[in-house]
Parts: structure tokens; sequence; C-alpha cells
């Protein structure tokens, strides 16, 4: 199966919401940083090798029709071009709101330790955190690339390969560029900063491989029962 679409957004930009929608439209499953967590053992090897050089798409989306959020919208380019039939959909929020969010979540302290170790430092630190060096709490240049990042990909693709979906659009603009009917339930908005926070997700550590897994499978589930509710887990 060949990625269908790409996902262009910087991680709190939607994504999760973005993931459960696509699925839920039929453009499933969709691979989310969550989907490396849930399956590490076999994921992170091939990470390692996409951060050396040696990215193996074909594997790593074996099964996959879409994908969004870390590490994979840092290839979005990449991807691109070896999906050339895919779709892009750059999600994105005002760039002061998103810098608030990364820096409570993903890119908080306690977080940032948790890429610094092995195996994460190789496999994932150099997509998500690379690209700010000491400056991932500098809040001029952080929105500054944020803003730039959204300039870059609008610029780089022709308008009918781009859709532009900005946090809380809601399924219209989406169904329309995927050319699918709109569906009755609600649009999903899920992994917010507050789930995050009572998930205790980002803080958790000391785990063995097969509690990680475990613990990331179970917020997935969580999160589209939050969206679609129990019938949908």
């Amino acid at each position: 199966m060949a990625l269908k679409v790409i996902g262009a957004g910087l991680g709190r930009t939607g994504t999760m919401s973005l993931k459960l929608a696509l699925e839920h439209l039929g453009f499933g499953p969709c691979f989310h940083m969550i989907e490396i967590f849930s399956d590490g053992r076999h994921q992170i090897p091939l990470w390692m090798n996409v951060t050396a050089g040696k990215p193996d798409w074909d594997t790593i989306f074996d099964g996959f029709a879409s994908t969004v959020d870390y590490p994979t919208c840092s290839y979005w380019r990449e991807l691109a071009a070896y999906y050339p039939q895919a779709k892009v959909i750059l999600s994105t929020r005002d760039a002061e709101d998103w810098f608030r969010s990364v820096s409570r979540t993903i890119f908080s302290p306690g977080n940032r330790a948790k890429f610094s170790e092995p195996p994460l430092d190789k496999a994932l630190k150099p997509a998500v955190f690379g690209p700010f060096g000491d400056r991932i709490d500098d809040h001029d240049f952080m929105v500054g690339y944020f803003r730039e990042w959204e300039a870059e990909v609008i610029s780089a693709l022709p308008p009918g390969r781009l859709h532009i979906h900005r946090l809380g659009d809601g399924w219209d603009g989406l169904c329309q560029f995927l050319e699918v009917p709109v569906p009755d339930e609600p649009y999903p908005v899920v992994n917010t900063s507050k789930d995050l926070d009572e998930s205790g997700l980002v803080r958790k550590a000391d785990m063995t491989p097969e509690e990680a897994e475990a613990v990331a499978r179970g917020y997935a589930s969580a999160m589209r029962t939050k969206a679609f509710g129990p019938s949908s887990a």
C-alpha cells in the first residue's frame, strides 16, 4: 500500500485528531508518533536507519495509507517525492498557541530528557528536536521557525496537492480536498494538553519495552474512544 496522504504539519497542530479523522474517512491506518511507541521494538530500528540516511519507507509504512505528526513531518519533502500521487495536508494553528502547547508537552524538559536517552537519541531526537538546537526555549526563534515552516510547505507544493488544515477547521474543507462525504459524527478533538497531562504519557519513564508499548496502545485506544465512542476502540 502506497501512502495516499502525507501530513506536513509539526506536532501539536492537531495531528492526533487529524490521524483519527483520516482513519474515519477511509485513509487509514494513519501513521503517527504513537505508532512508533506502540510498536517500538519493530519501529525504532527502522527509524535509526532513517536518521542514518538509509530510510526504508516501504517497510515503515507497510499497511498504512496516511501519515501525520513527528517524525514523519520532518521528512515531508522526501515523502512527497517518494509518493508522488499522495496528497499533502499542512495541519497548523496560531504560532503563539503552538509554542505554548509544545513547551508544556512534547518539548518539555522531561520529555526532552527522555528523547536524549538510547535508543530514542538516535532514532527520533534528530527529527523531532534537531532543528532547534539549544534555542528550543527561545520564544522568538521558535515562533519564527513555525511560521517559516508553514510558509515553506505552502510555497513548495501546488494548491491542488496541498490542503491547509487549521486547528478547529473540522470536516468540510478536509473532505472536499480528499473528495469524500462529510461524516455525521463531530470532528475529533483529542490529545489536548489536558489529555496528555492526565495520561502522564510524556512523563512516564523506566519502563520495559513491553510496558512502553502497552501504555502507548492504551493511550491511542483512549483517544479513539474519546473521538468516536467505545465501539471505535
